[in-house]
């Protein structure tokens, strides 16, 4: 295991992220939250564009890794592409693909199991600090993966367009 390279700048270096993204990626696809959990620093704060708030600890990434494993208990990833490190800071981003089945409930939206099986991909956002997560932000298509599910109509169809205007009108009412 590579141990934290920090530059004069604060950068980290190639050799550390690339052996943390392999095994960061690894305890995901283990279903242990343990071994995602050793990954992060108790304060860790991970925004997740699959969970309704920002995570802030262990205890908040617990259930999202409850929740995550529970509606997709086949759920893996791959690295796609990168990683990619900032140069003068301890940051580094990285592409990555998955796939799973979805068998158990997805709450919120309150998404019934469909047995359907969907691949997905997105982008880790990773800043670290004492060889560990810091700040975690994980950006995907959420729309795409709840029309693989049938939970959401097909881009360009009326049925889209109208949700997307009920969307709108919530979303002024709001502001209101």
């Amino acid at each position: 295991m590579a141990t934290q390279q920090q530059t004069a700048s604060g950068s980290v270096g190639q050799d550390f992220v690339e052996d943390f993204v392999a095994r960061w990626l690894a305890a995901w696809n283990s279903h242990q939250a343990e071994q995602v959990l050793g990954m992060m620093g108790e304060d860790v704060v991970y925004d997740d564009s699959a969970w309704p708030r920002t995570m802030h600890g262990h205890a908040d990434v617990r259930e999202f890794l409850a929740h995550s494993w529970r509606a997709f208990p086949d759920m893996r990833f791959e690295l796609a592409d990168g990683p990619f490190l900032h140069p003068s800071e301890p940051r580094a981003a990285f592409h990555w693909r998955g796939d799973a089945t979805h068998l158990g409930p997805i709450d919120p939206p309150g998404l019934a199991p469909t047995g359907k099986k969907l691949g997905f991909q997105g982008a880790d956002f990773h800043e670290y600090s004492d060889g560990k997560l810091a700040r975690l932000r994980i950006v995907f298509d959420v729309a795409h993966s709840m029309r693989q599910l049938g939970a959401l109509p097909p881009p360009g169809s009326p049925g889209e367009r109208l949700s997307t205007r009920l969307v709108n009108l919530q979303n002024r009412l709001r502001r209101k």
